[in-house]
């Protein structure tokens, strides 16, 4: 008869309680397929045509997509996106170029040639390839540490009315030399990253990147926002400072700032200014009314133009002594080969900006594939950005990441593929060719004002940390830990600070697992943490003290025994249980000759339940049975298996039978003929189900079981049943 609180939408579930041992019998095992190592050898080596096809549209997904291109649905979107975007990359490539310490002109390098080959061997349809804020600035850091100001001084040449005289005394950079070098140290640093991405491509290891949490990259990549601005306020405001990396960086640069801002000019600091107000308010246009407006504001575009032309008409840098940009030559650098001396000195910061690039490009990547269903490849995307980048590299490119503000640009303008960013590329190579020069009037306070203006997104971040907090104070403290680690120490050993402690915390929640005890709902299968419901007790007692103390109590019953103080009739002398051997052992002291013993067939019963005749205080053990639920554990190793054991005995040996649930035993090689394979459940319910059953016909083999059950309907006696789960 159905229960009166059954309702329309329960269902009921009638089977047999399932332990391991019962489950197997009744439903075969699939048997596992073994091979040899020739086996597995010959079919990982063994090459069929469709195998063929498969990997090298693996290695070129252009052969798997570009046949399929819809020209007609896609094509128009892709060219407005491509046009659009390319003006963007132009300027983005331009001003990034300051962080990473170089000529502006490499910038637009760094923007078109890691496009040509990310559009045959990149699996993403949308993320715009290029330049990206981070990843410029942990180029510009190695690039101002081996090739400062300090290594290109020269003696002033004094030009007389009739000779040349050089002074000693007066030094000035040598320009060029230093311009040569530094691309060098940009070039050579860009290939060996792009070498790590690639290897870690070939070895399938794209996975590593998930150790970079959500977490660690959103607090270092906020450092890093917080160290372009610090690196572009000198910009801004045009003031001589040195170069500083390293501890404190930061504030070594505000130090300098404000020990020279006498020396600001004027000119520059109001179209820094400028440029920032009108960048991040267009930008708010474009973010508020972007279902109305078809194509964004290019505002970036639209500031250059005009303050290129308001530099050049007014004169800024011979009336105002305005930085500009000066020089930005018509065509391409001829290919150079990297600084192979250079490699052990950038060895430790090429990796991290591989792991940092490749971490956010993929993760921008992933974002756009969700929402436009399509998967991406992490391991080739490894691939596609390492052979970009070692490309790049030997074109005077510096290191290629995404821009999330400038992906942003190519998806809403409606681009569908990487047609549009070849697009953009054509774009790029237009202004390099033909438009170049008209750019060189530009004040460098404007692009540093894009700069930043670009940096909004990056630090709006910070406004997780509260929320971050709520959900996860871990995660939050790896956040916050990772940001100051990374604007204090710097970003290449504050990353490796903040995956330290990220790995710390792991470690401590490894070894402090959260366990609970859980209750059952009447009537049901489900069972909840006795903290959130009532009527459920913990185990409440130590199964080690417990035993000493019986075990205590047994030597003096012993005592009054062999003095004839306690009568032994017609019961046993109640075991001491199994031996465990974590501990001392402790033996019963023998009885001497002379002395009234108990007939070895004449047996005590010790109740330990009620008062005992001597005075030793054992713990109540009011359960009889106790339920671990490890569907929530992943792995056991040796160490936790063999714990695991001693922590069974320890129970068994005070009369308390332990089940485990949710393990199918695999990882469980401690079984003997005291702990043997019943102890293993499917699910907590089959066990529970188990030990009623056992509870309510009587088992020999268990006197405290025997004791209790009597009449008492077994779905009433909470405190009897122990239920514990392992997280």
């Amino acid at each position: 008869m159905m229960d009166e609180c059954f309702h329309e939408n329960d269902y009921h579930v009638s089977r047999r309680i399932y332990s391991n041992r019962v489950f197997d019998q009744v439903h075969e095992r699939q048997a596992q397929e073994i091979q040899s190592l020739r086996e597995r050898l010959g079919r990982a080596c063994g090459c069929t045509d469709k195998w063929a096809v498969q990997k090298i549209k693996g290695l070129l997904p252009i052969l798997d997509w570009l046949p399929k291109y819809p020209v007609k649905q896609w094509l128009p979107g892709d060219v407005v996106s491509g046009v659009t975007t390319g003006l963007v990359c132009c300027l983005q490539g331009v001003a990034y170029a300051l962080l990473a310490s170089v000529a502006p002109v490499y910038g637009l390098y760094s923007a078109f040639f890691p496009i040509l080959t990310y559009f045959v061997l990149g699996t993403s349809r949308h993320i715009s390839v290029g330049p990206f804020p981070v990843t410029c600035l942990m180029v510009g850091s190695v690039v101002l540490t081996l090739a400062p100001d300090e290594h290109f001084l020269r003696p002033v040449n004094i030009t007389g009315v009739n000779e040349t005289v050089t002074d000693e005394r007066l030094m000035e950079v040598d320009g060029e030399a230093r311009e040569a070098q530094r691309i060098l140290v940009a070039c050579t640093m860009t290939v060996l990253v792009g070498l790590f991405q690639v290897a870690m491509g070939l070895m399938q290891v794209g996975f590593l990147v998930r150790y970079l949490s959500d977490p660690l990259v959103g607090g270092f990549t906020t450092a890093a926002a917080f160290h372009v601005f610090i690196s572009q306020i000198k910009t801004i405001v045009s003031v001589p400072i040195h170069n500083h990396n390293g501890f404190f960086s930061f504030a070594y640069t505000l130090i300098d700032v404000s020990r020279n801002i006498n020396q600001t000019n004027i000119a520059d600091l109001i179209a820094g200014l400028l440029t920032i107000f009108i960048v991040m308010a267009v930008k708010e246009i474009n973010t508020k009314f972007q279902h109305k407006i078809p194509v964004p504001i290019p505002i970036e575009v639209i500031v250059t133009v005009i303050a290129s032309a308001v530099s050049h008409v007014m004169d800024l840098n011979s009336q105002y002594g305005a930085s500009i940009v000066h020089s930005l030559p018509r065509g391409f650098a001829p290919p150079q080969i990297p600084n192979i001396a250079l490699i052990g000195k950038i060895l430790g910061s090429s990796f991290s900006t591989a792991v940092v690039g490749y971490a956010v490009a993929v993760s921008v990547a992933k974002v756009y594939a969700a929402k436009h269903d399509y998967t991406v490849d992490g391991n080739q995307e490894l691939i596609a950005f390492g052979v970009s980048n070692i490309f790049g590299g030997c074109f005077s490119s510096f290191v290629a990441s995404t821009a999330l503000s400038r992906t942003a640009v190519q998806e809403s303008t409606g681009g569908k593929s990487q047609v549009a960013g070849i697009i953009s590329a054509l774009m790029v190579m237009i202004v390099i060719l033909a438009l170049g020069p008209f750019l060189q009037p530009l004040q460098k306070s404007v692009l540093a004002g894009i700069v930043i203006a670009n940096l909004k997104g990056m630090f709006m971040q910070i406004s997780e940390v509260p929320v971050l907090w709520r959900q996860n104070k871990i995660d939050c403290l790896i956040w916050i830990a990772t940001c100051l680690a990374s604007i204090v120490l710097g970003l290449d050993v504050g990353l490796l600070a903040g995956l330290v402690f990220e790995m710390g915390t792991v470690v401590v929640r490894t070894q402090f697992p959260s366990c609970a005890t859980l209750g059952n709902v009447p009537n049901t299968d489900i069972y909840k943490n006795m903290k959130d419901y009532k009527n459920v007790r913990c185990v409440g007692f130590d199964a080690v003290r417990v035993f000493k103390k019986r075990n205590k109590a047994l030597k003096k019953i012993h005592k009054l025994i062999k003095k004839g103080k306690l009568q032994a009739t017609e019961v046993r002398l109640a075991s001491l249980g199994v031996e465990n051997q974590a501990f001392e052992k402790e033996q019963v002291p023998e009885l001497d000759e002379g002395a009234s013993q108990p007939d070895s067939e004449v047996k005590v019963q010790v109740d330990w339940t009620s008062e005992l005749p001597v005075s030793v205080s054992v713990p109540t053990v009011h359960i009889h049975s106790l339920v671990v639920d490890f569907s929530a554990v992943s792995f056991l190793d040796v160490v936790a298996a063999k714990s695991l054991k001693l922590v069974v005995k320890e129970f068994i040996r005070i009369g308390v039978s332990v089940y485990i649930a949710g393990c199918d035993g695999k990882a469980l090689s401690f079984f003997d003929e005291e702990v043997t394979r019943d102890i293993l459940f499917l699910s907590v319910h089959d066990a529970i189900l188990f030990i009623q059953l056992e509870t309510s016909t009587g088992n020999d083999e268990d006197p405290l079981a025997e004791k209790f059950h009597e009449s008492i309907d077994p779905l009433q006696r909470p405190t009897r049943l122990h239920y514990c789960c392992c997280v």
